[in-house]
């Protein structure tokens, strides 16, 4: 944990979360400034700053919260799809140094994203 980061203070509990998911490896919770109709964020408990700092000993966490991504996306009823983006650094668009999973969804998306 570091103590100077939000997402980190969000997983203590320090900063209230609208908490849609949790387990022992990672949270799940509402984005304060949604870009779509579901936007939820998940994020490791474990303090990883980005991908770009992610070791291959992160591989069984990744996977994990991919997998909970998708089941948090079925019981959102995002059958008729969803997007799962990862920011990683400034240039790519990150704004929170916490490695996170942006879980998109209740509309049609757009390619290119930005």
């Amino acid at each position: 944990m570091s103590s100077d980061c939000l997402f980190c203070r969000i997983v203590a509990g320090t900063i209230p979360a609208k908490r849609v998911y949790e387990d022992d490896l990672c949270l799940c919770f509402a984005d304060i400034h949604p870009q779509a109709p579901t936007h939820l964020l998940i994020v490791p408990r474990e303090h990883i700053a980005s991908t770009a700092h992610a070791e291959q000993t992160h591989a069984p966490l990744l996977g994990h919260m991919v997998g909970k991504a998708a089941e948090v996306a079925r019981s959102a009823g995002l059958d008729r799809g969803y997007g799962i983006v990862i920011n990683t650094g400034d240039d790519g668009g990150q704004t929170v140094d916490h490695l996170h999973l942006h879980l998109l969804g209740g509309r049609h998306m757009t390619w290119p994203p930005g």
